[in-house]
């Protein structure tokens, strides 16, 4: 593990609590883009004329269109929503859905409970999230198989946001690419995905942005092809109560939001959705924790640490390396 330090001015330490955590950018302009709207943010595609992409607008709005359609936890008629409203048993699912679960469940398991998708009461009841309901996350109580997913009692509940993201920048990586195209960024929300270089020849290269409001980029990481990155903190959904943060990622074990002077953690990845749900399993599991367990997992980490008026950086895995 490596560790380095960044000391914001005064007028930024003193700004320390209540700052939001931004996600990781694009670090210098590249050829073109185009970009619309899904899942309450924004996307684009960076790298080639916008004449190249343009085609295919309709097929990515029509993909992302579908994965909220199966798991918005904030649409009344969404599959998640319907296997949210009945009680225990069992409900077959589309593919992805199945694809999607299968995969938090196994964070879950991997994460020692730190990322738990039956936590949506939780997030609504610290007023993040649609989910209404009182039960305990238990994430043991839901199944995955034969074509369904299901939940051994009434009362709970499957929250895929805090994955769900990462694979519809994954599946529209892999449209884009089907269809030829090459040496582009993707950005969903601020999770980033390379396909190929940046048009320079060069790996792309992303910013970390600074906890703190007016500080220069904390971090320069470069991205190889294939290779995503996200990041979880504070960010923009976060409130100040006396004169305490409360970000939406919930600690499952404290039912509470996650605390403990990690202010983001950045993920680095082979794909997007093991990128996007680590990330949130290690920002809830808090400083100490989360770093244990990015170490024990071989996760490749950036976490930035509030130390006083320091704010540390430590890194894990092969993030390291790409550090610029």
């Amino acid at each position: 593990m490596t560790e380095r330090h960044i000391h914001p001015t005064r007028r930024a330490a003193l700004g320390l609590i209540g700052a939001a955590v931004a996600l990781p950018r694009l670090a210098g302009a590249a050829a073109g883009a185009i970009s619309g709207i899904a899942f309450g943010t924004t996307w684009q595609i960076s790298g080639a004329a916008p004449a190249d992409l343009e085609g295919l607008r309709p097929k990515i709005d029509a993909l992302f269109a579908a994965i909220d359609a199966q798991m918005s936890p904030w649409r009344a008629d969404s599959g998640l929503s319907r296997f949210n409203a009945m009680g225990a048993g069992d409900m077959a699912v589309d593919p992805e859905t199945l694809h999607v679960t299968r995969a938090a469940l196994a964070l879950a398991q991997a994460s020692g409970g730190a990322f738990d998708p039956t936590v949506g009461p939780l997030v609504a009841r610290w007023g993040f999230g649609p989910i209404a309901g009182g039960a305990t996350p238990d994430w043991r109580g839901l199944r995955v198989g034969n074509g369904a997913i299901g939940k051994t009692r009434d009362d709970l509940t499957l929250d895929l946001c805090g994955i769900a993201k990462g694979r519809a920048l994954d599946l529209a990586v892999t449209l884009v690419r089907d269809a030829g195209g090459d040496n582009l960024l993707f950005d969903l929300g601020g999770e980033l995905r390379a396909l190929g270089q940046h048009p320079s020849g060069r790996d792309w290269r992303v910013a970390v942005q600074h906890p703190l409001p007016d500080q220069p980029p904390a971090a320069t990481l470069r991205l190889a092809q294939g290779q995503a990155v996200a990041t979880s903190g504070l960010r923009t959904q976060s409130y100040v109560l006396d004169g305490r943060t409360y970000g939406h990622i919930i600690d499952p074990g404290a039912q509470a939001p996650a605390d403990g002077g990690l202010m983001s953690v950045t993920v680095l990845a082979d794909d997007a959705m093991t990128a996007d749900g680590w990330a949130t399993a290690l920002f809830a599991a808090g400083a100490g924790g989360g770093i244990d367990l990015a170490r024990r997992n071989s996760v490749a980490a950036l976490f930035l640490v509030r130390d006083g008026t320091v704010i540390a950086q430590r890194a894990t895995g092969r993030i390291a390396d790409q550090l610029l």
